[in-house]
C-alpha cells in the first residue's frame, strides 16, 4: 500500500466505557464472532486491557464514526507469552472492522497500515499479527498491508498465522 503524504485517514482513540454497547454488538455480529470469543469475555479482556499496561485497546474512527475495534500490546511485558522470541520492540496487533457494511471494501488494510506506520514512528521495530490460519479475508488484508508469513504456531486462542512486518530501514542521506 503507497503511503500516504502524512494525512491521516482514520483517527485512533481510546476505549472508553461509552463504548462497550458498541462493542458488545460489533462482537456478536457473525464475521466477528466467527473469529473472536463470547462476547462477555471479550468484553472482560477489553476492560481489563483498559487498566493494563500490557495492552492499548482502541476505536478506529472514519469520518467521526467508529468502525472498527483495535489493540496493540508488547509481548515481552507479559508473563509467559508466546511471541517473547521476538525482538525487543516488537509490537502485536489485533483488529476486527465492526461495522458489517465496510467489510471487503479495503478499510482492513488501510487501518493496519496507517496503525504500523504510527508504531514505527514512535519507534516500534517490528510488528506481528496473527489470523487463524482459515482467515482467510484477514490474511489478504495484512498481506496487502506488507506483512509476510513468519510461522504457524499455537497460541492460547488455537492456531495462529503468525505474520510480522519490520520497520523501514532508516537511511543515511549525508
Amino acid at each position: 500500500m503507497p503511503k500516504t503524504d502524512g494525512a491521516r485517514r482514520y483517527h485512533f482513540r481510546d476505549v472508553v466505557s461509552e463504548d462497550f454497547p458498541m462493542l458488545a454488538k460489533w462482537l456478536a455480529e457473525p464475521h466477528v464472532a466467527e473469529w473472536w470469543g463470547e462476547v462477555g469475555e471479550e468484553l472482560a479482556s477489553i476492560k481489563h486491557s483498559m487498566l493494563s499496561i500490557e495492552t492499548r485497546p482502541m476505536i478506529a474512527e472514519l469520518d467521526g464514526q467508529p468502525i472498527a475495534y483495535l489493540q496493540y500490546y508488547d509481548p515481552h511485558l507479559e508473563e509467559g507469552h508466546p511471541y517473547q522470541d521476538q525482538p525487543k520492540g516488537t509490537l502485536g496487533i489485533d483488529i476486527s472492522i465492526g461495522t458489517p457494511d465496510l467489510i471487503g471494501k479495503g478499510h482492513g488494510s488501510a487501518i493496519v497500515r496507517q496503525l504500523v506506520d504510527e508504531l514505527f514512528a514512535a519507534g516500534a521495530k517490528r510488528i506481528v499479527i496473527d489470523p487463524d490460519p482459515e482467515n482467510i479475508r484477514a490474511i489478504r488484508a495484512y498481506e496487502k498491508a506488507g506483512f509476510r508469513y513468519i510461522d504457524t504456531r499455537t497460541s492460547i486462542y488455537g492456531p495462529a498465522h503468525f505474520m510480522a512486518l519490520d520497520a523501514p530501514e532508516e537511511t543515511d542521506l549525508k
